[in-house]
């Protein structure tokens, strides 16, 4: 088993994000068949020069493939790939938009023939620790120590926020490009709640006097994603670090055994559970799935959903013309004793892009990324999907939409009370569909606290006996 240490600062990234202004919105089973050498494969470079650092053939083909999910792929065909085609007049982009990302691209990793540049991302994602322990992905150095696109005079990685290069590094090198910083929250209708004279909850006991409140006025209080059950994981783990401190989540990250059945953990749990048990979750909610569930909640049959920053952007198309306002509160304290403040959030570089270590192009995969991070692609980016970006400065000027000023502003709160976990990219399948399954069989009343605490550490178990999985650690 071979062990990597991810020793940097989360808060030294957020901090950075504020100082900055650049916050942003946004995101698994084993990668099939046997590992590839990767990770340094060269295929065709064109001659390096000031405008071409990188050594992207100026023909030939780039073939992209974006995750059609909450962001959509409006962003690509509108800014960035416009930005590739004016510098590379002479080089085809193939553009695939696709929702199920592992299906459409797992067997071709597996067979050696991956495109040049993947949107990771969605409930299909490959599990990106799978990818980098199979060398599947190509090691980004190169692009973090290239010439920034349009800030002269300074490299890539010298234009972006602390600590965003740290957040896509397995181990010694970095692998993935997070475009946006994603705040979690729980997400309420301002206008609603204004109309009713309903205040945000900042306790557990405040929120289960509102929620019979809500219950009364006919009106479910909680709905969630439903079959992706696992949103409600994040409520649930910060709650608890705001309870005990950060601390226990370094140990969930570490894979410490027992770290799933700390007494945090298990009152958070509890409190999750007690929605159910009192019937304040909005009905069918367990088999729908995250277009349905948010759906019903822009359409007024629940008060409160659990999502990250991207959910303003998601639910655009639906989203009633008046009288919706997206709002975002920090998830309530389950006790007054609580180590951490209530302002704290949960918050992580996301939205993940790689390189495969085996594309045809992978200097043209890099160059799309050199764009994707200017000041004018991240730009774009923001105006397109309602997300900010790990780019300094990038969206000075952008007006920015209800949802995301709400969010902004919860983070602003926070300062460094920011709390954020690893082992959910390091270790995909324990994720998903590991304690996917686990939190859905809590939320339905089919497990108790006890066997949900007990289901989550054999999910750990199972990644911490497995000595085919590269391991990853962090430090406090």
């Amino acid at each position: 088993m071979s062990s990597f240490s991810a020793d940097w600062s989360r808060r030294k990234f957020l901090r950075g994000a504020l100082a900055t202004g650049a916050l942003a919105l946004p995101g698994t089973g084993a990668l099939a068949g046997c590992a590839t050498s990767g990770g340094g494969q060269e295929s065709t470079r064109g001659e390096k020069s000031d405008k071409n650092p990188l050594g992207v053939p100026t023909d030939g083909s780039l073939e992209i493939y974006i995750f059609n999910g909450g962001f959509g792929d409006e962003y690509a065909t509108a800014v960035h790939e416009p930005m590739f085609k004016k510098a590379y007049p002479n080089v085809e982009i193939k553009h695939k938009a696709e929702v199920d990302i592992k299906g459409a691209l797992q067997s071709r990793f597996v067979a050696g023939n991956p495109p040049d540049f993947v949107n990771d991302s969605g409930d299909g994602q490959i599990p990106l620790g799978q990818l980098v322990t199979d060398k599947q992905l190509f090691d980004l150095t190169e692009l973090f120590d290239a010439p920034a696109w349009d800030t002269p005079g300074k490299k890539v990685r010298d234009t972006l926020v602390p600590g965003a290069v740290e957040q896509g590094t397995f181990g010694p090198k970095p692998y993935v490009m997070n475009m946006a910083l994603t705040v979690y929250g729980t997400w309420y209708n301002k206008v609603l709640f204004d109309q009713k004279g309903w205040q945000p909850p900042t306790t557990w006991d405040e929120m289960k006097a509102l929620c019979a409140e809500i219950k009364g006025a006919g009106i479910a209080p909680w709905t969630y994603q439903g079959i992706h059950a696992r949103y409600m994981v994040w409520p649930l783990l910060t709650m608890a670090a705001k309870l005990a401190g950060p601390e226990i989540l370094v140990d969930i990250d570490n894979l410490k055994e027992g770290a799933w059945k700390h007494d945090a953990i298990k009152e958070s749990a509890t409190a999750l559970a007690g929605l159910k048990s009192s019937g304040w979750i909005l009905d069918g909610t367990e088999g729908m799935d995250h277009i349905q569930s948010q759906g019903q909640w822009v359409a007024g049959k629940a008060a409160f959903i659990p999502c990250g920053s991207w959910l303003e952007n998601e639910e655009k198309d639906v989203t009633p013309k008046s009288g919706f306002e997206f709002a975002m509160m920090p998830d309530p304290l389950l006790s007054k004793d609580s180590k951490m403040p209530l302002e704290t959030v949960y918050a992580a570089a996301g939205e993940p892009y790689v390189v495969p270590a085996k594309a045809k192009n992978p200097a043209g995969g890099l160059e799309y990324m050199r764009i994707m991070l200017s000041k004018e692609g991240a730009k774009g980016f923001t105006e397109k999907v309602s997300s900010l970006t790990v780019v300094q400065g990038a969206a000075d000027g952008v007006k920015l939409p209800a949802g995301l000023t709400s969010a902004k502003k919860a983070l602003d709160a926070a300062g460094d009370n920011v709390v954020s976990w690893m082992w959910q990219s390091w270790y995909g399948t324990m994720w998903n569909p590991g304690i996917n399954a686990v939190i859905g069989d809590l939320l339905a009343g089919r497990k108790t606290v006890d066997e949900f605490c007990d289901g989550c550490e054999a999910e750990a178990k199972k990644v911490r006996d497995d000595d085919s999985i590269t391991k990853y650690t962090r430090e406090k």
